[in-house]
């Protein structure tokens, strides 16, 4: 199982306004194909600034092939849609985490 985190800054500005629409439209179409499951959106702890404020969207996906076939057939497409909607205000970068047993 692959966790595909992507950590957003999002400026004060908009923080309202961006939250609702990763709420409502980012993560409800990122999810749509199925490739991508249970979504996690978490605020980061003490990352408020008088800038803003620091978010953790989390996916679940089956392995680093499907995450990169959702990332050419739809992922690039919804970060391009961030960038021009929210230009400078957000900022962001995305990790992979490979999930362990713990016995």
């Amino acid at each position: 199982m692959i966790i595909y985190n992507t950590t957003f800054h999002i400026h004060k500005d908009i923080l309202d306004e961006c939250l609702e629409y990763l709420k409502t439209c980012y993560i409800p179409a990122a999810s749509r194909s199925g490739m991508l499951r249970e979504p996690r959106l978490r605020r980061v702890l003490r990352s408020e600034n008088e800038e803003g404020e620091s978010f953790s969207l989390q996916f679940h996906a089956r392995d680093i092939e499907s995450l990169n076939e959702w990332i050419r057939m739809e992922g690039a497409a919804l970060q391009q849609e961030l960038i021009e909607r929210y230009k400078e205000k957000l900022v962001g970068f995305s990790t992979l985490l490979e999930e362990m047993e713990l016995s």
